[in-house]
């Protein structure tokens, strides 16, 4: 009979006054570290020593994983954390030469290494390193552990204070920049091949690893979650546009103001907990003598552990439960103390989202385009159809549809339609320069950007938990003694910013690639994001910022659209009970419908009137602008928009709204649309076949066949045996129109192209 395990080591007093007392995972961990840190600094380690410290490190793993007085333990050790930092930091720009390339190729465009040549140099080093980031990710792992504790805020500070989160940061930068790579598959042999693909793998892996440790480290502490929202939103490279869309004043956002403000409030908000303080200041004082070293005196944070009058400290002082009022003093003239009476995290933030936010969030400052307005919409865009479409550079002196004031027959409540309307046909016409590169879309921007294209579902949970921990309001520690939603603040720092605006196109077009449907984690996270952005009131900028110009509806758009619309189908049963929360759905249906009338109907309907003429041969079928791939987009698009509406239809509140603003128009208009562009599907001709086998050529038909055959071809004789599309029970909501075009949609005839193909190839 086998002989059972020891038990591992039982929990300790650390207050038992023991003088450098270790257990044993922590002296076996540390010896292993201080080989690992060798390893990277001087000669590699020999094979015996090798395999013995993956053993303590596998050891120590698994330990982590099963007990959680050994997480206890460790994760208070201060040496283990800095060994890490030192590990990771001198293991990143080892591998960065051995994939990538030489370090001072990074930064010079001169000196860049080709992606064939960062192949070559994985497929030569491809021994070592499999060996390193196996070890790596297996240290990965322990801190990542490490962190899941019953004082998470402890480790979590000591590994803020040895800047450990500096290296996870600099890890995910190495794995994106490897994993990202291509590389011409047809000059690699099989052998070399599956090397490549064996290292990205675990490039893979670690990047995982990596990914959540940082959501371990951020999760439940703002000061944490503020800080990787800088590091991974605040890019260097990336280059400010022109002012944003969506901006009232267009004075646009300014970064580097936005920038400076956070650095402020991470500054003033740089207290750690006790323990974590007391067990730095432990070491600095007692231990730092000895490897591995002083505590670098990095502000903002040093203060916790250096003695008083050492290090300035910025830090607020407060007593527990007190509350301020936010005061912006234009006249302070010291940005830091500005920003310190300010006490929120940053009013450049605050006053963009008031800028960027629904332009109806304080009442109904914007009414819905009226039906004539639609109307002239709809020709303008016939009438401008092949210039839309025209991948050319255009002056500015471009035509501009002129809406007379006279013409929209506006009531006394709805005097701003007419500038919303005119606004908005401006910004049809302009955006449109240059299509070629905007289609592109341009670089991604961002560290996490690239993470989407990258991994799968399942690797990917990591990033979507961390960003859902930093923005959710179920996910945050409720309001700052300022009165400030710190959640709500990073979703409007999610949006600001290039990087996080990149981010969520990526991660909308991810459950498009990966064909998601609302039962997978990926969806249900990505719908919660959402929510989190309607309620800041920025679903509408979101929309507009994930606009393509050559598209009708960007697949991202439509993504979006469909996570909204399952937001609003929970409405149906569960309604929620305050009436703003009432107001703010309606505001956004209104938002929706106002642009489907203003662009999604007139330059569909623009296209089935193209079609239209195509048909009558009045227009020769190689003049119609659109590919096939685009009017596939265009079409998926306009379906998702038909189910939302009927969505929206099923709520009282917003039904009432439709109903007010003349919905119906603009679906008959689409059904007109429809009507003249495509042909009739055949109905009855093809089902029988279908759905029931053809009698036998040798049997007459019945007298009682010959009654039900007559019936169905008469007006009113009987009703024929098809597969209906929809249901006829009285019980359907008013809706109908939505339910019939997406017939009209989905049905289309084989020879047709309108919504799907290109008619040029056609007679």
């Amino acid at each position: 009979m086998a002989a059972t395990p020891p038990p591992s080591l039982p929990d300790l007093d650390l207050e038992d006054g023991t003088p450098g007392y270790e257990t044993i995972e922590e002296r076996c961990f540390s010896a292993a570290l201080i080989c690992l840190e060798g390893h990277y600094t001087i000669p590699p380690m020999g094979p015996q020593t090798a395999a013995r410290v993956s053993s303590m490190i596998a050891k120590t793993l698994e330990k982590t994983h099963t007990f959680k007085h050994v997480r206890e333990t460790l994760s208070r050790n201060v040496e283990i954390w800095i060994w890490l930092t030192k590990i990771f930091g001198a293991a990143i720009p080892s591998l960065t030469t051995r994939s990538v390339g030489p370090l001072s190729s990074l930064n010079d465009p001169e000196k860049g290494v080709t992606p064939q040549e960062s192949t070559a140099l994985i497929v030569k080093n491809h021994h070592s390193l499999k060996d390193d980031l196996s070890i790596l990710n297996k240290l990965m792992h322990i801190a990542r552990n490490l962190l899941v504790t019953s004082e998470p805020e402890v480790p979590q500070d000591i590994c803020a204070a040895v800047h450990f989160d500096q290296m996870v940061y600099q890890t995910i930068i190495l794995c994106v920049n490897v994993t990202s790579k291509g590389y011409d598959g047809e000059i690699l042999d099989e052998s070399s091949r599956a090397k490549l693909n064996e290292i990205t793998d675990m490039y893979k892996k670690l990047l995982v690893t990596s990914l959540q440790q940082a959501h371990n480290w951020t999760a439940k502490n703002d000061r944490n979650k503020m800080s990787f929202w800088y590091d991974v939103l605040f890019d260097e490279d990336a280059q400010l546009d022109d002012p944003q869309e969506g901006m009232g004043d267009g004075s646009g956002f300014r970064v580097d103001i936005a920038k400076t403000e956070i650095q402020h409030w991470l500054e003033r908000n740089s207290r750690m907990c006790e323990t974590a303080r007391r067990l730095l200041t432990d070491y600095s004082q007692n231990k730092s003598h000895n490897p591995p070293g002083v505590l670098a005196p990095i502000a903002p944070l040093a203060w916790n552990w250096f003695p008083e009058g050492q290090v300035k400290v910025r830090a607020d002082n407060y007593e527990e439960g007190e509350k301020v009022n936010p005061r912006w003093d234009p006249d302070i003239e010291d940005k830091f103390e500005q920003d310190r009476a300010y006490c929120r995290v940053s009013r450049e933030i605050d006053t963009w989202w008031m800028r960027a936010r629904d332009v109806n969030y304080d009442g109904w400052a914007v009414a819905m385009p009226n039906v004539e307005f639609a109307k002239t919409r709809t020709e303008h865009c016939k009438s401008n159809l092949l210039n839309r479409y025209t991948p050319v550079m255009r002056t500015e002196e471009h035509e501009v549809v002129e809406v007379d004031e006279s013409e929209q027959d506006l009531g006394p409540e709805e005097g701003s339609a007419e500038e919303y309307a005119e606004g908005y046909d401006d910004m049809m016409d302009d955006e449109d320069i240059d299509d070629d590169e905007s289609y592109g879309e341009g670089p991604l921007t961002g560290l996490l950007t690239e993470i989407p294209n990258i991994l799968d579902p399942k690797q990917i949970e990591a990033l979507h938990m961390i960003v859902k921990s930093c923005i959710l309001d179920s996910a945050g520690t409720g309001l700052t003694r300022a009165g400030e939603n710190l959640q709500k603040t990073r979703c409007r720092m999610f949006l600001a910013l290039d990087c996080g605006k990149s981010l969520l196109r990526e991660m909308l077009v991810f459950i498009a690639v990966w064909e998601k449907d609302e039962q997978s984690l990926i969806f249900q996270i990505t719908s919660q994001l959402i929510e989190a952005l309607h309620h800041s009131a920025l679903v509408p900028y979101a929309w507009n910022s994930l606009r393509i110009p050559k598209d009708i509806i960007s697949p991202a758009q439509t993504v979006l659209l469909r996570l909204v619309n399952h937001i609003f189908r929970s409405r149906i049963g569960n309604p929620p009970q305050d009436k703003k929360d009432q107001e703010r759905d309606v505001k956004l249906v209104m938002f929706f419908f106002s642009f489907f009338r203003s662009r999604i109907v007139p330059e569909c309907v623009a296209l089935m009137h193209l079609q239209a003429q195509i048909r009558e041969d009045n227009v020769d079928p190689a003049e119609f602008p659109v590919d096939t791939w685009d009017m596939e987009r265009a079409k998926d698009g306009l379906a998702q928009y038909l189910d939302f509406l009927t969505t929206a239809s099923e709520i009282a509140e917003s039904r009432k709204k439709l109903i007010e603003w003349e919905a119906v128009y603009d679906l008959i208009t689409l059904l007109n649309g429809l009507e003249a562009g495509v042909p009739k599907k055949p109905l009855v001709d093809a089902v029988p076949s279908r759905n029931r086998p053809p009698p036998p050529a040798a049997t007459a038909p019945s007298p009682s066949d010959q009654h039900s055959q007559s019936s169905s071809q008469q007006p009113g004789g009987g009703t024929p045996i098809i597969e209906r599309p929809y249901s006829t029970t009285d019980s359907l909501p008013p809706s109908i129109p939505l339910c019939a075009l997406r017939v009209c949609l989905e049905f289309p005839h084989p020879d047709t192209h309108l919504l799907g193909g290109n008619p040029s190839s056609s007679s």
